[in-house]
């Protein structure tokens, strides 16, 4: 079983002004003469966060991280305005020519799955492989199996607390009810529906729950950008042209090499998602881990993805 990489510091930081309204916060670490790779984080609007560096040994890789539009320490904070999925790919591509990258390794787990699928669909040419975690494909089962009935039943406690801002009358459509809610005037009633909603996803990410990881999610200023950008992707269906986008275009990408590391018991992007494009894509390597969530930091998954980072550092 691996265990992370020691802590380290980055090497170069910035911001990079991506429109007329974005700036969006980057790092680096690593060795500045390693293989590149981009992180492309979870939510979307969950940030990056510094153990992420520790996925990647420092010795072999030239490791940048960024908060997408609208979380962590871009700007505007929330800001739902100009964030869709084709702005955050666009933005990758505008680092990675900033950075003076000829091409790299793209890592996402969760949405940064999605995130990564997006981009390397878009810009092949630019990626030299793709190691992903916990699949999400963004479409409406995949959603409904969260936020509306599925993951309810496995978790009725949390599920309960979720529920309880809103009135009976509108459950039957959680994520239409929240995002009105997220994007009140009423500061009270947005603070309240930012904590629900990322109070949920912390509950039934990890196959044993974590309280360091619910406190996180419960903070004012990182459960806002996160629920309001989620539920805001979540109500324009990830403002992809139809919903087997993402599944249907892995034609694209199937001769890059790829690991898909999902942990068999993820209720925030079940297994089936991930075997699906398993499939799709035979020539992946698929790792399941058997006694793990969601979270990449279960140990399982963490050995996996961590695996997967020293056998691409060879490639």
């Amino acid at each position: 079983m691996r265990e992370l990489f020691a802590a380290i510091e980055p090497y170069d930081q910035g911001f990079l002004k991506v429109s007329g309204l974005h700036t969006i916060y980057y790092q680096q670490s690593g060795n500045p003469n390693g293989r590149p790779v981009v992180f492309l984080h979870g939510g979307p609007g969950g940030g990056i966060d510094p153990s992420y560096r520790q996925y990647f040994d420092p010795q072999k890789w030239r490791v940048v991280l960024f908060d997408q539009r609208g979380c962590g320490r871009s700007t505007p904070h929330a800001e739902l305005r100009e964030n869709t999925t084709w702005d955050l790919v666009n933005d990758i591509e505008k680092l990675r020519t900033h950075l003076g990258i000829e091409s790299w390794v793209v890592f996402g787990g969760s949405w940064g799955s999605t995130l990564s699928l997006a981009y390397s669909q878009s810009y092949p040419q630019v990626c030299k492989g793709l190691i992903l975690r916990g699949i999400f494909l963004l479409r409406q089962w995949e959603l409904l199996w969260f936020y509306q009935q599925g993951a309810s039943r496995i978790f009725p406690d949390a599920w309960e607390e979720f529920v309880a801002p809103i009135p009976p009358a509108e459950r039957h459509d959680m994520i239409g009810a929240y995002y009105r809610r997220l994007t009140s005037d009423d500061t009270q009633v947005s603070t309240e529906a930012a904590r629900a909603w990322s109070l949920w996803e912390a509950a039934t990410s990890k196959l044993l729950p974590n309280p360091d990881l619910i406190r996180r999610f419960g903070e004012v200023k990182f459960s806002t950008a996160f629920a309001r950008i989620e539920c805001h992707y979540f109500v324009n269906k990830g403002f992809l042209d139809y919903e087997e986008q993402l599944l249907k275009n892995v034609e694209i990408i199937r001769h890059l090499p790829a690991a898909i590391v999902q942990g068999r018991y993820d209720i925030v992007c079940p297994m089936e998602t991930a075997w699906e494009l398993s499939r799709a894509w035979p020539e992946a390597e698929f790792v399941i881990v058997d006694d793990a969530g969601h979270s990449m930091s279960e140990p399982g998954i963490r050995s996996a993805l961590i695996d997967a980072t020293e056998a691409f550092a060879k490639l």
